[in-house]
């Protein structure tokens, strides 16, 4: 990513897709998994809505759209939001580099610190529900928390916030928890989720390449384990 605005990315391009799509549904834990592809991947955010443009304009001249039958998943746009950004990419080689930085901070400091603590709160409150069951999740669950809490003394930090580094932080708070859920599930709560994982994936699978399709795998699983136990992402990418 070029810059912090990129913080919206999500919410823009489930916006966008609702947009084409005429109907304000909420987009699948499929969606959100290849929406995090393209974001680990550095896709710009305009690359992904000229991807999805031209996605719906080829559907729009296939059969199954020209009967009527709504485009459902971004996962039919995959092939699209890539080819975008490789165009994006090309017609940007060569051009030159800004010659400012951005110094103005994107998000009030306030609003952060409200951010850091509805998710703390939302983890403490995991770790209260689970407790008696899964003593050793529920601690590490805390911990989460606590670190989160103690991260808050970077936003009173004098000049510029390094937003990046703060990023970082949570990364790893992220992945830790991730880890954590994927040892600490149940057999049963694992096969669940496997399951509806192969399900939705069932009509994609052969439009997606192997890398692709891991990664979607993995970011899938990760969200639905996350909602299996009420836990929130940290990342700076689900603010607001």
């Amino acid at each position: 990513m070029d810059s912090w605005n990129y913080f919206n990315y999500f919410t823009e391009i489930e916006s966008y897709f609702w947009k084409k799509r005429g109907a304000n549904l909420l987009v699948s834990p499929l969606d959100w998994a290849i929406m995090e592809t393209w974001q680990k991947a550095g896709v710009p955010l305009e690359a992904v809505l000229k991807g999805i443009d031209s996605a719906f304009e080829s559907y729009q001249r296939s059969r199954r759209g020209g009967s009527g039958k709504p485009l459902k998943s971004l996962a039919y746009c995959t092939d699209a939001v890539l080819e975008a950004a490789e165009e994006q990419l090309e017609a940007a080689a060569g051009s030159a580099p800004k010659n400012k930085r951005e110094t103005k901070e994107p998000f009030s400091r306030d609003e952060l610190k409200q951010y850091f603590a509805k998710n703390a709160a939302q983890l403490e409150k995991a770790a209260a529900r689970i407790e008696s069951e899964q003593p050793a999740l529920a601690r590490i669950v805390s911990e989460a928390a606590q670190s989160l809490k103690a991260n808050e003394i970077l936003l009173d930090a004098p000049g510029i916030l390094d937003l990046e580094d703060l990023e970082r932080r949570l990364t790893v708070l992220d992945e830790k928890l991730h880890a954590t859920l994927l040892t600490h599930a149940s057999e049963e709560t694992t096969l669940k989720v496997r399951r509806e994982m192969d399900r939705q994936l069932a009509a994609y699978r052969r439009k997606l390449k192997a890398e692709q399709l891991a990664l979607v795998e993995k970011q899938y699983v990760q969200k639905r384990l996350l909602e299996e136990f009420g836990l929130p992402r940290l990342s700076l990418f689900y603010f607001g």
